[in-house]
């Protein structure tokens, strides 16, 4: 079996912290939104939500664009399928190794009974 390129580690270190993970969730819902709306109902300034788009759009998660003299912040959720599938790729692996643990220990236990 060939191996899928894995994803960016930037991607993984982005999604590790529960503030870009909830600015994630905010964006999924609100579609696209302003740094000062993303900031609204946090304990979170302006420039710690900007800190924390700055690491996710780093990582391929978000893009802004300037409407008027606001920057809007959406979701770009292509790095996340991709990790998506690195991962069920993992998964499959693992899982047919475990199988073959399992058959061993099967084949093993019956051979001593």
């Amino acid at each position: 079996m060939v191996a899928r390129a894995h994803p960016s580690p930037a991607l993984f270190a982005a999604l590790a912290d529960e503030t870009r993970l909830s600015l994630i969730d905010r964006l999924l819902v609100e579609r696209a939104c302003s740094t000062t709306r993303l900031a609204e109902g946090t304990d979170l300034t302006r420039q710690a939500v900007r800190k924390h788009l700055g690491v996710l759009a780093d990582a391929g998660l978000v893009r802004d664009r300037r409407v008027g003299r606001e920057r809007l912040w959406e979701l770009h959720a292509a790095p996340l399928a991709d990790a998506s599938g690195w991962l069920d790729t993992v998964r499959r692996q693992w899982e047919a190794r475990l199988d073959r643990l399992d058959a061993f220990l099967v084949a093993t236990h019956a051979s001593e009974t």
